[in-house]
């Protein structure tokens, strides 16, 4: 249930930023919490997020990975005002900007992250949250171990993506997790994001992209590509990838990959919302080339690894 005005100036109050509210309005296009534009006598004005039942540590991991991202120098988050177990208070920065130069300048920063923060782990400090459920974080020195233990088969055990997903699914699921070494070739774990689709796309002053919203940790540099590229994209963001792989090229085939890498999101979705019909076909569409065992070496009758996957899922936003 959203929290009411009531409740969100009661939090402001206990945070330190109670004085002064004329105006505490709810702002659209939360998926999980609730913002709102808060305007103060003064004129000021700042965001603050609430979500009812949070955990009591999700506003500060939110907190610790947008100082994260902050501290490499490399990309723009918003000032962090406040963040107590109930609200998360924050500067108030313009909406995406959808032009050339925006996404030129969303690719370098970007792309400055990824190459400035390559290390030898996969995993985070402290296990954090991809929305309102948790993201395991657990270091780990095999990125393809990574990606299929701590962010595909670990969504098996939530009840709702239990209920969605056939023993079929998992199964087809499980075979996906065997075939990653040939599907995802093999890169250094990078400082991401982690949730950027473009919903956690803003603007600072400058027009500068923003970026909001993080489930950080260091792993491979696609997973961050591979939400801008499946998630709901703005016409103009085409941009964005041809900056990014003048850049920071990756590896060849990277659209092919993509939706293997996007399934997390995926899984994440029907784990929070069970079978949305948007999102239960997308994931039995990344699925679908996995739901019979491959030949013995394990890339499909035609040696090709990607061999049968879908092009593009349907985004989960």
């Amino acid at each position: 249930m959203p929290a009411s005005d009531e409740l969100v100036r009661g939090a402001l109050t206990a945070a330190g930023y109670g004085v002064g509210v004329q105006v505490a309005a709810r702002l659209a296009g939360g998926v999980v919490a609730d913002a709102w534009l808060i305007r103060y006598a003064d004129g000021s004005q700042v965001v603050a997020k609430s979500l009812a039942g949070a955990p009591g540590d999700l506003f500060a991991a939110e907190a610790e990975g947008l100082a994260a991202l902050a501290a490499t120098g490399q990309v723009r988050t918003p000032a962090v005002l406040a963040a107590t177990s109930d609200l998360l208070v924050l500067e108030v920065l313009g909406p995406l900007a959808d032009h050339p130069a925006y996404w030129t300048r969303c690719a370098r920063d970007l792309a400055g992250l990824h190459r400035s923060t390559r290390q030898d782990q996969f995993g985070w400090p402290r296990d954090g949250y991809l929305g309102r459920l948790p993201q395991r974080n657990d270091w780990a020195s095999d990125g393809h171990v990574f990606f299929a233990e701590q962010r595909l088969l670990r969504y098996l055990g939530e009840p709702l993506a239990g209920q969605a997903l056939t023993a079929a699914d998992r199964q087809a699921l499980e075979r996906l997790c065997d075939r990653l070494p040939d599907i995802i070739p093999a890169m250094p774990p990078v400082l991401t994001h982690g949730d950027l689709w473009s919903g956690n796309l803003l603007s600072a002053p400058g027009a500068r992209p923003a970026f909001i919203d993080p489930a950080v940790s260091y792993t491979w540099a696609e997973v961050d590509l591979s939400m801008l590229w499946c998630g709901r994209r703005p016409p103009g963001s085409d941009r964005f990838f041809d900056a990014y792989q003048e850049i920071n090229p990756t590896p060849p085939g990277w659209e092919e990959r993509f939706p293997v890498l996007f399934l997390r999101e995926l899984l994440s979705a029907l784990a929070h919302d069970g079978a949305t019909p948007g999102v239960i076909a997308g994931v039995h569409q990344i699925l679908a080339p996995f739901r019979s065992r491959p030949p013995a070496a394990g890339r499909g009758s035609s040696g090709d690894p990607h061999a049968g996957l879908p092009d593009q899922p349907a985004p989960a936003r």
